[in-house]
């Protein structure tokens, strides 16, 4: 059974096998786009803001 997932990019379906190079993605081009949009910071992790003062941490 094929299993099929969306471009991340373009939201194609995308069949996830070995022979498909650019998987997650459908192509070349989409791969680059998503390159870029990471390389211009337009994606980011959530952070937890810490205290500055480690005894603060303690409490």
């Amino acid at each position: 059974m094929a299993t099929f997932v969306d471009c991340p990019t373009c939201k194609t379906k995308v069949e996830w096998k070995e022979a498909n190079r650019w998987r997650p993605f459908c192509s070349e081009r989409c791969k680059q786009i998503d390159l870029g949009a990471w390389a211009e910071e337009k994606y980011t992790i959530p952070t937890v803001n810490l205290p500055e003062d480690p005894e603060e941490l303690a409490e």
